[in-house]
Order: structure tokens, then sequence, then C-alpha cells
């Protein structure tokens, strides 16, 4: 590598818990708890934001306001994010597997000699758990940062500016940023990296392995259009179908900057 010096990767639904399934159902419960029914396009549209703000945002949605009492107060968010925390830490070691293709992945990028630095919307508390899951199953990144280490989480860049220093990575435009949401796609290109998107796997597409396989051809190409086209408005330079495309995508890229003085998007065809 001449010119990519790192890359850094989101965690649920891009490396490990295919699908993005832990978070779901323990939003879903603590509003149905307070008497209000929320859908999945609500529960996922601010998946990947440190985990207090997504019950922020979601309590911002028209849908969910209207069905609330009276106006929710910060006392509201903090008594939803416990319950939330004490909901997910119920089943959360059980969510620690990796995607299929990410350890084969990461370890390819390592012999590419980039370095793998994490984000995530998780807690501390939270990531080390899923952390430990994962390592036990052959996928242990160098760095790894929550929005608990610094000011504000996603779509803020300060997570990713903090993993740099920690990776001793720099300038920003040696790194590429991998997530499978909008706000990974914000995080990145606020950071000024190069940053791709997954559509498999992802919290966009919102599907178990299993449903995945039962998809036909012709939904799949329409789900995939759709992920694509959301996640390129969000901000991502390219998209891929998968984890498993990464180190080829790198190498190319790589080339690409290798080769050109000031390169441009406008001349990749991925």
């Amino acid at each position: 590598m001449k010119k990519i010096q790192g890359v850094f990767l989101d965690w649920a639904g891009t490396t490990v818990d295919y699908g993005c399934m832990a978070p779901v159902e323990s939003f879903v419960k603590i509003f149905e708890e307070k008497g209000i029914q929320v859908t999945m396009d609500e529960t996922r549209e601010p998946m990947g934001m440190a985990k207090i703000d997504h019950i922020r945002t979601m309590l911002e949605m028209p849908s969910i306001r209207k069905q609330w009492q009276g106006e929710p107060t910060e006392a509201d968010v903090r008594e939803l994010n416990e319950r939330f925390e004490a909901c997910l830490f119920e089943s959360l070691d059980e969510y620690t597997d990796p995607v299929p293709g990410a350890v084969e992945a990461v370890e390819t990028l390592r012999e590419m000699g980039l370095v793998i630095g994490t984000t995530t919307g998780y807690t501390r508390e939270m990531i080390d758990i899923v952390r430990a899951g994962a390592a036990e199953k052959g996928y242990e990144p160098d760095v790894t940062v929550t929005a608990d280490d610094v000011d504000a989480g996603r779509p803020y860049p300060w997570m990713m500016y903090y993993a740099a220093m920690k990776l001793g990575v720099y300038p920003m435009n040696r790194i590429v940023k991998v997530g499978d949401t909008t706000v990974d796609m914000e995080e990145g290109r606020n950071a000024g990296a190069w940053t791709v998107g997954l559509i498999y796997g992802s919290s966009e597409l919102g599907l178990s392995i299993e449903e995945v396989s039962h998809l036909t051809e012709d939904e799949r190409a329409v789900r995939e259009a759709a992920v694509r086209e959301k996640l390129m408005a969000a901000g991502a330079h390219a998209v891929l179908f998968s984890i498993g495309e990464l180190p080829a995508f790198i190498r190319e890229l790589d080339r690409t900057l290798s080769e050109k003085e000031e390169s441009s998007w406008s001349v990749l065809s991925f």
C-alpha cells in the first residue's frame, strides 16, 4: 500500500451481528413498555448513533411524538436509555458472531500492511462484551473507540480522529471508513476519509442471513438498489455488496490514487 494506511470499521451490521439485530428488539421493547408502537424503519433510521442519541432521535419522529403523552423530557430520554441498556445486556453476548467473510477480509487487510481501527454506537461497556465474543471467533481489531471516549458520537468525526491518533495514521485521506448505516457514511465524510458502505449484513438491509437466503433474484436486486441509493445519498464514495469485497476494492483504490497526482472519483469505475 502506497496511499492507504488504515481501515476503520463499524461493528454491528458491518463486522459482527449480521443485520444489526441486537439493538432492534431492545429499542422496540422499551417503546412498547410506554404504550408506543414503532416501526422497523423508525427503529433503524438512527442506527449507528450513540444509543442515547438514537433514543433522542426516535423521540423526535412525528409518529412517535404523537403517541407520547406530553412533551418528552431529558429525564424520559435517560429512563428509556437505562431500560434499553438493561434489555440489551440480557442478550448482547449472543450477537458477537463475525459476519461471513469478515475474519478473512481483516486478515487480508493486515497482510496488505493496513492497521484496523473501529468506531461504534455502542458504549464502552457494551462493546467490551461484543469484542470479547468476537475475539473468541477470530476477529480482533487494533483499536476500538466509542462515543464514551470523545465529546460526541456519530455523525461527528471525533471517534475517527481519536482512533487515527491512537494508530498513528494521518492525514485522514489515508483511511478508508467502512460501515452499514447512513450515519456511518456521514462520520466518514465528516472525518475526511474515503467512505464505503456495505449492503449485505447491514442495518439498512435489515435482514438475517436466513431471510436473505429466501429472497428471489428480483427481490435481491430491488433491495440492493435501495440500500445502495441510500448509502450513496448519505455520502458513500462507493458501496460494496459485502465485506469480502473490501480488500480488492482497497487495492484498486490504492493503485488509482498512487497513479494519479490529483485523483478524482470520476475516473474510478467500481
